[in-house]
Parts: C-alpha cells; structure tokens; sequence
C-alpha cells in the first residue's frame, strides 16, 4: 500500500512556530478546527469533534497549517476525549509556550451523549 502525500505530511507533522511581531501586546488568537476525530479506546468507533483553541502568545505563534496537521494526526489515534484535549493542551505549552491557552473539544454526540472538555493554562509568573 502506498502512503499518500497528505499521509506522509501528517506523519512527518510537528507544532512549528514563528516569533511573535507584536511582544508584550496582549491579544487572542482564535483557532477552530472542526474535523477533530480519534477513535474510542475501549469500543473502536471514531469520534469527532471541533476543537477550539483560544490563546494569548508569548514570545511565539503556532503556525496554521501545523496545527491542522497535528490535530488530523489524531484520526487513527485510540485517545479518550479528556485524554486528547490534555494531550493537545500539553503539545501547544511545549512548542509556543503561551502566556495563556483555553482549549475547548467539543464532541458530537454518540448514543445519546455529548461531551465538552475544556482545559485552561495560564504561564507562571516569573519573579526574577
């Protein structure tokens, strides 16, 4: 079986990321992504979703189009849904280490049960 290219992009995908032009200005950037799906861990079936990701960068900005491949690198993926907003939480700190994140998953309904799972993070003071 051949790996398509779009495959091999998510694969190859990481949470690239570019220096901020506007340091020490506070300001939202809005991320919505709704083609979030993974599989459930215990029965198989794929769930889907919108993530959204509300966040005031630091010294760096996630790059778009990484964060739409690393949140389609999830599709295969067996992850509960408070597992995958704290993965996704945990991921966004490490590459663009914001001042504050607020990451939403919104999931659809499957037999008659919706969930949200919504996560904050606010950077630690630094008293130095």
């Amino acid at each position: 079986m051949t790996v398509k290219h779009g495959e091999e992009a998510i694969l190859e995908t990481s949470l690239t990321t570019f220096p901020n032009p506007r340091i020490g200005r506070n300001y939202n950037v809005q991320i919505t992504l709704p083609e979030f799906t993974c599989k459930c861990p215990f029965s198989g079936y794929p769930d889907f979703g919108t993530i959204y990701i509300d966040y005031v960068p630091d010294r760096l900005l996630v790059e778009l189009k990484a964060i739409k491949l690393y949140i389609n690198s999830y599709r295969d993926r067996y992850i509960s849904h408070e597992e995958s907003v704290n993965q996704i939480l945990d991921d966004f700190i490490a590459a663009c280490d914001p001042s504050h994140v607020n990451i939403k998953g919104d999931f659809n309904p499957r037999g008659n049960v919706h969930t949200v799972v919504e996560i904050n993070y606010d950077k630690p003071v630094s008293l130095s």
